[in-house]
């Protein structure tokens, strides 16, 4: 009986904390096919701050999303109140330490007065402390609900903080739409910020369809700071992408400014080319 009640206490704490998630009082729900509608209506019946979370595959399954590291290993990160540390973000150091190709992104949105106020991702190996928070965790959300969902906060949210946080989260998910959505609101988004952080993370996913949307938004978007923001799009994409695009803006957009930012970041980038580049410019 001892050890049946033991098992029983283990495998309900496991059931009550997804993932990494501690001190939380955790309230599971099943992922609904329409994630924006359940996030919505989930959102409207919250009285009190609270978080509302779910699970994704990841794009990258070597990258790790925390607060910070020491001595290699991740520090944690706390969700109430804000602790103060920044997202840290790195894209290799669990390469050789994970033993497949399966990651996924935790993904929770703060809620206060039935408004989402915030976003805050999290990859499956940083311990989140909640707290004491109320967590409603959505079990099985799929890629695409979660793609829709953070579609309609970037386009339609008044918040320029939640606004950017689904697009970072639409750029980390694996779901192939996030692409297609983030190409779209680099294209169409309502303002020169969501453009240009629509832009921003393109340059992190280096497919050939991003690759066109940058060079398209350097050619046709009629804000500077958006072809700015395309140029460093570009200096994020793998060097023999990125610098021989570079090298061609530098030589021949026609705004003074982007010329100046492509050169900028070609220093940036230490890449032999760049020096020859300079070199043949000075010898001119």
């Amino acid at each position: 009986m001892a050890i049946l009640v033991s098992a029983l206490a283990f495998s309900a704490a496991a059931w009550a904390q997804p993932g990494q998630l501690a001190n939380a009082q955790v309230e599971r729900h099943a992922a609904q096919a329409d994630l924006r509608g359940q996030v919505m209506n989930v959102a409207a019946q919250i009285t009190a701050p609270a978080w509302i979370g779910y699970a994704v595959p990841a794009a990258n399954a070597d990258a790790q999303v925390c607060c910070g590291t020491r001595g290699g290993c991740c520090m944690g990160c706390r969700l109430e109140p804000d602790g103060g540390q920044g997202m840290f973000v790195d894209g290799q150091r669990h390469a050789a330490a994970r033993l497949d190709d399966s990651a996924a992104l935790t993904v929770l949105l703060r809620v206060s007065k039935g408004q989402i106020e915030r976003i805050r991702l999290f990859s499956d190996d940083c311990a989140i402390d909640a707290a004491g928070a109320v967590v409603h965790w959505l079990d099985g959300a799929s890629g695409a609900g979660s793609v829709a969902l953070l579609d309609a906060l970037a386009s339609a949210h008044t918040s320029r903080r939640v606004a950017d946080g689904a697009l970072a989260a639409m750029a980390m998910q694996a779901e192939p739409a996030a692409v297609d959505r983030l190409i779209t609101l680099a294209r169409t988004g309502a303002t020169p910020h969501l453009r240009g952080q629509a832009l921003f993370w393109l340059g992190q996913r280096a497919s050939s369809a991003a690759i066109g949307a940058i060079t398209e938004a350097l050619e046709k978007d009629p804000d500077t700071d958006v072809k700015r923001r395309a140029v460093f799009a570009l200096s994020q994409l793998p060097p023999d992408e990125g610098v021989p695009r570079l090298m061609d803006v530098a030589r021949t957009h026609s705004n003074p400014s982007v010329r100046k930012q492509a050169m900028f970041w070609l220093g940036q980038s230490k890449d032999p080319r760049a020096l020859d580049f300079f070199a043949a410019i000075l010898k001119r």
